[in-house]
């Protein structure tokens, strides 16, 4: 193999680990059950990114794997568009699977980093998201709403851990159309 394509492949492994390694300060949650934690997670907020851009109603739902790892199907409603759009992809654990930290794809090869760095350790009802950096940021729920105390803990969180808490996106969960399930 040529040098260059030693150095390309190299910067290709870099380039894929990047984005799905921890960001600086953040601490994936252990322990973690990926048993209790399949189901459908309801979006409380996020940071604005594309692939969510004029979401609402969106949800996340997890599910086993034949392979071990777990199914991802995230759907919500573009209210510009007036339909529905879903996503499905896959997610496998990055280090060990007491741990809340995988990896997710939506797009063949590509990785991002998926890190659960609070979660309601008693009834699973809430967990609060981070990508590979301080770009993308989430709030679960097992229901539609949360609590003030929830969203507050979330908000001083996230702030004290770095993120944009200004630019955050407060999901609309009801159904705002008759298309609507």
């Amino acid at each position: 193999m040529a040098t260059w394509q030693k150095w390309l492949l190299s910067c290709g492994a870099l380039l894929l680990n990047a984005c799905t390694g921890l960001p600086e300060g953040i601490t994936p949650v252990t322990p973690f059950s990926s048993e209790r934690y399949l189901g459908t997670w309801y979006e409380i907020a996020r940071l604005d990114h594309s692939f969510e851009r004029g979401l609402n109603q969106v949800s996340a739902t997890y599910s086993m794997r034949e392979d071990g790892g777990i199914k991802v199907l995230n759907k919500g409603f573009n209210t510009a568009e007036r339909t529905w759009q879903e996503a499905e992809g896959k997610a496998y654990f990055v280090r060990d699977d007491n741990e809340g930290y995988l990896k997710v794809s939506f797009f063949g090869p590509f990785y991002g980093a998926y890190v659960v760095f609070d979660l309601d350790q008693e009834n699973y009802q809430y967990s609060f998201i981070a990508g590979n950096n301080r770009d993308y940021l989430w709030l679960l729920s097992r229901t539609p709403t949360v609590t003030d105390a929830v969203k507050q803990d979330f908000i001083q969180q996230a702030k004290a851990l770095g993120f944009n808490t200004d630019a955050l996106i407060f999901v609309e969960q009801s159904a705002t159309d008759t298309s609507a399930p």
